[in-house]
């Protein structure tokens, strides 16, 4: 694997027939959707949550999560798009941000959830973790089209960038971190920790399912915002920091103040009911 991805020059597109070209990136993305919706649907199927509903709301997830990653990241170049408005439809040249993706996920999840009367939590928990492993796979869709890699490097796994792909600056070398292959496999750990997640809660029936979506949402911004730090792509910057790491810092800081105030009302109806069997 090694000394494929030190010496490989990859196709963006997987096949062609005539006219038609389908592409690596778009390819992973779908098969990344169909795993998720058949880890959903399994999980499901142990929480009382009929498949049916599963795919429904797979079906606006998608279709939500693809339009909210793409104006994300037309958001964070926006000069490029505003002269090249005709390219921001251009999905199979690459450029979808993950956290675009995830703020639509969870508004149209509320939605859903609120429609069919069904606890917020219980539902995305379901997604969740078939979310990171479509994440996991997904990313290798930047390796072939050759983008959001890192900084250069002489490591026996850098990758070769031919030079119409390279960052201005950095036109003279030709090895760089793969960054997309350190997030593939943090996001595939991180489906297993989801997973293992979801077994402990089966197992002991127990119903904190928001330990699912904030521990993946942690753990995620964790990922990315030490990734930013290799990775060379541009992007906006404030106060000497990435965006994308800004935005992973205000994600883990609104998870902790959630699940420290959840704890909190846990323990503070926890001594009201302990008062209250005192008192009578």
């Amino acid at each position: 694997m090694i000394n494929f991805l030190h010496t490989n020059i990859p196709e963006r597109i997987l096949i062609s027939i005539g006219p038609l070209h389908i592409y690596w990136y778009g390819f992973l993305i779908v098969i990344g959707m169909i795993l998720a919706i058949l880890i959903a649907i399994k999980l499901g199927s142990y929480y009382g949550i009929h498949k049916d509903l599963i795919i429904d709301s797979s079906f606006w997830l998608i279709v939500g999560g693809v339009a909210g990653a793409r104006i994300y990241h037309v958001f964070l170049e926006f000069p490029y798009y505003l002269a090249n408005p005709l390219n921001i439809f251009k999905l199979w040249n690459g450029g979808l941000a993950i956290h675009g993706a995830i703020i639509a996920a969870i508004i149209i999840l509320y939605l859903i959830a609120k429609k069919h009367k069904i606890e917020f939590f219980k539902l995305i928990s379901l997604i969740t973790p078939g979310f990171a492993l479509a994440m996991a796979i997904g990313r290798w869709g930047n390796y072939f089209n050759q983008e959001n890699f890192g900084l250069p490097t002489s490591l026996p796994w850098g990758i070769p960038i031919e030079v119409a792909n390279r960052v201005p600056g950095y036109l003279n070398f030709e090895y760089f971190h793969p960054t997309f292959l350190y997030e593939s496999i943090g996001n595939f750990i991180i489906f297993l920790i989801l997973i293992f997640i979801h077994f402990l809660l089966i197992k002991k029936k127990i119903k904190s399912f928001e330990i699912v979506l904030f521990g993946h949402l942690i753990l995620y911004s964790i990922l990315r915002f030490s990734n930013e730090f290799v990775r060379i792509d541009i992007t906006p910057k404030f106060l000497g920091m990435r965006f994308p790491q800004i935005m992973s810092l205000i994600i883990i800081v609104i998870s902790i103040t959630f699940i420290a105030f959840r704890i909190y009302n846990h323990k503070h109806l926890k001594n009201i009911k302990k008062h209250d069997s005192i008192g009578s």
